[in-house]
């Protein structure tokens, strides 16, 4: 339990208001940003409401109430590329000379810096350090040029790298776009005439839409008074999904790609209790994320299931706030025991992940305070290794606790009796897809687009498939 994402986006368009159904995917994708919320409509041109804070810290009814319009993005945040301050909050929006655009994205493009320096060059100022902007201000650029908007948008799409699931906005012409390699999710739901874009699954049930499908990799998909459109640009044989969505990410209620959550953590558990069997009293989760992992433990395993860790529901996800001070304060606010539950006990203890190793060393403490006997954790995702370039705030090796350490070692440094990880072959098993269509580049340290200085996995330079 530990880390934090990129943000959450979606595109709506209807025969009504769409600010309100904004508000309410918004609040529904809660759990992917926790900084910032946003929201951009058309309405004769694209008018923007955002701010730093929780979605419902951010609109109020006055504000949803102004924002006329039906069709419009949406957006939050947690920052991994450009500081957590208003001006980076999103979506992003800017004037062209067909008119304005507005952006939502979740990812992070790896060539970022290059394409920044290479704008500077000819004469550009940016107003944020997001590579949101670059996106934007790319696409601005080939509009200006002359291309018509599906052209502008494959053009930049050629130029960028990295892992981007977009909502766009267009003056009052709709877009959702998905990297080549898939890396971030996105799909989309219908409810009559009404067309959701959605970073997960849950915000068409919110809604009660229905899901359609995902937006394939490289795919621009655009929606209006006559329905849906589709595009594509070449994609590379596989994509590379990022596995963390199954992982930690997604809700557990949400399918990503064709594959539900809950599912793929169930069959984790048992996959756990297979490899690292343990002699134990109660399987615990840590909560809420490691609950679906637990079940399938006990599942497998025989063992009982119980609820020894109780979740104060109003404190943040620890892994996906912003400073490491704050997440190790609100472990002891956010998680207290039941003493009864686990006094004398030998406790299994499952979570989705390690990364740092501070949150479950606290947690390790918190149960043995209580009086438990042992405490042997199990842990749904292999060791993570390696850095994330394509939207995890994981960036330098430094950050990972098993970068440099062997498992025994993490072991005696949460204070464990015993710890185990799913295998990598366990975890693709789990989700039920081809290991080549998966980017587990932290856990492999191979990545699927070529980064300076780590190894590309087995396939050509994605650069090959776009023309």
């Amino acid at each position: 339990m530990p880390l934090k994402e990129a943000c959450g986006v979606v595109g709506i368009y209807s025969p009504e208001q769409v600010s309100y159904d904004l508000f309410t995917a918004l609040r529904v994708l809660q759990h992917r940003g926790q900084e910032s919320a946003g929201i951009s409509v058309f309405d004769g041109t694209i008018k923007t409401y955002k701010d730093m804070g929780l979605v419902t810290e951010v609109f109020r009814e006055k504000t949803l109430e102004k924002l006329k319009g039906n069709i419009g993005i949406g957006h939050v945040r947690y920052s991994t590329e450009g500081a957590s301050v208003q001006r980076n909050a999103q979506p992003i929006e800017t004037s062209t000379t067909i008119g304005k655009l507005a952006l939502g994205h979740n990812g992070e493009l790896v060539n970022a810096g290059t394409l920044r320096e290479k704008y500077k060059e000819k004469g550009w100022g940016f107003f944020s350090n997001t590579d949101s902007e670059i996106i934007i201000r790319i696409l601005a650029k080939e509009l200006h040029e002359g291309r018509k908007p599906v052209s502008a948008i494959k053009s930049t799409m050629r130029e960028i790298s990295g892992s981007y699931s977009l909502v766009l906005l267009i003056n009052n012409r709709l877009f959702g776009i998905r990297d080549p390699l898939g890396i971030k999710p996105l799909a989309i739901g219908k409810k009559g005439d009404k067309y959701i874009i959605a970073s997960e699954s849950v915000v068409f049930d919110a809604l009660d839409a229905e899901m359609l499908r995902d937006v394939r990799p490289g795919e621009i998909v655009e929606i209006g008074e006559n329905g849906m459109r589709s595009y594509s640009i070449p994609t590379p044989e596989h994509p590379a999904h990022c596995f963390f969505e199954w992982v930690y990410f997604a809700r557990s209620d949400s399918v990503i790609d064709s594959v539900l959550s809950y599912d793929v953590r169930k069959k984790i558990g048992n996959i756990l209790a297979k490899e690292h069997p343990v002699d134990a009293d109660l399987v615990v989760p840590v909560p809420d994320s490691g609950r679906s992992y637990a079940i399938g433990y006990c599942e497998a395993s025989g063992i009982g299931y119980g609820e020894g860790l109780i979740k104060n529901r109003y404190v943040e996800r620890t892994f996906i706030m912003p400073k490491q001070i704050m997440r190790e304060y609100n472990v002891s606010v956010k998680l207290n025991p039941i003493k009864s539950m686990v006094r004398g006990k030998r406790i299994v203890l499952v979570d989705d992940s390690i990364v740092r190793g501070t949150t479950m060393r606290k947690i390790v403490s918190i149960l043995r305070k209580a009086g438990a006997k042992e405490v042997h954790v199990r842990i749904g995702c292999p060791k993570i290794i390696a850095p994330c370039y394509f939207g995890i705030d994981m960036k330098t090796r430094a950050q990972l606790i098993a970068s440099d350490k062997s498992v025994e070692e993490i072991k005696e440094s949460i204070g464990a009796d015993s710890l185990g990880y799913v295998s990598i072959e366990g975890l693709v098993d789990a989700i039920g897809k081809d290991r080549k269509d998966l980017c587990l580049g932290c856990i492999t340290g191979e990545y699927p687009i070529k980064v300076e200085g780590e190894k590309l996995r087995g396939q050509e330079v994605l650069d090959r498939y776009i023309d």
